[in-house]
């Protein structure tokens, strides 16, 4: 199965075309562009260099979430419209999930973290051995300090930080936990290759959706929301 895969859930963008474990092409970009500017010109040159019809695509990926409010929704936008164009089926990602694919070939906790602001990072592990990807935990939204509780469960493990928000987390742990390391930068950012090999995954699994039911995973309400809910007195 050919997929095209996607990722607008943070600063970088980027875009893949996949064939199973195959990764036929991909682009990335780090600007100060939005996502709406970039995506689709992105996408529409990789299908000309890689020398891919819209046309030959049987499936559409993207990380849903959490990341950034505006960013997911860009990319659950493009993914849906894409895919109701084609009636394609979508595989809907964890970009957490999909940053612990960035280590495929390591043996260790990969603790995914994006910043999610408010004192706050969007958090899941991993334990990457080899091609072997097992899930630690759920994807959550928490506080540094109770991430560094968490970790201390992998005493004696290397536990390698990847994700938008790892310096930073880099920088609150590394007095406390001497395990803990950053990714290389090259495999530090989420990117669309890792989305797809997470997608062939869920798609040997049947975890297949439509266009209509692919929802964003924000894990918290927008800021908006939280300041107006706050104003008016509600608590959840």
């Amino acid at each position: 199965m050919k997929i095209l895969a996607i990722d607008t859930s943070a600063k970088a963008a980027s875009a893949c075309i996949a064939q199973e474990d195959k990764i036929i092409g991909e682009f990335f970009i780090n600007t100060s562009l939005t996502h709406s500017q970039t995506l689709m010109p992105m996408i529409e040159q990789l299908c000309k260099n890689a020398q891919v019809q819209i046309s030959e695509i049987e499936a559409v990926a993207v990380n849903a979430g959490p990341g950034s409010f505006t960013g997911v929704r860009i990319g659950v936008a493009a993914a849906k419209g894409l895919a109701f164009d084609k009636s394609l089926p979508c595989v809907a990602v964890s970009t957490l999930e999909s940053m612990a694919y960035n280590a495929l070939g390591s043996d260790c906790v990969v603790c995914a973290v994006m910043d999610a602001r408010c004192s706050q990072v969007y958090n899941a592990l991993f334990r990457v051995s080899g091609e072997k990807i097992e899930r630690l935990c759920s994807d959550r939204a928490l506080s540094l300090t109770d991430l560094e509780q968490d970790l201390k469960a992998y005493g004696g493990e290397k536990i390698m930080l990847i994700g938008d928000g790892a310096e930073i987390t880099f920088e609150f742990l590394q007095n406390s936990l001497s395990d803990v390391i950053l990714a290389p930068v090259n495999i530090r950012i989420q990117k669309a290759s890792s989305t797809a090999l997470a997608a062939f995954k869920r798609i040997s699994e049947g975890e297949l959706t439509t266009d209509e039911k692919l929802m964003p995973a924000y894990l918290r309400l927008p800021q908006a929301q939280r300041e107006l809910n706050k104003r008016m007195g509600v608590t959840k």
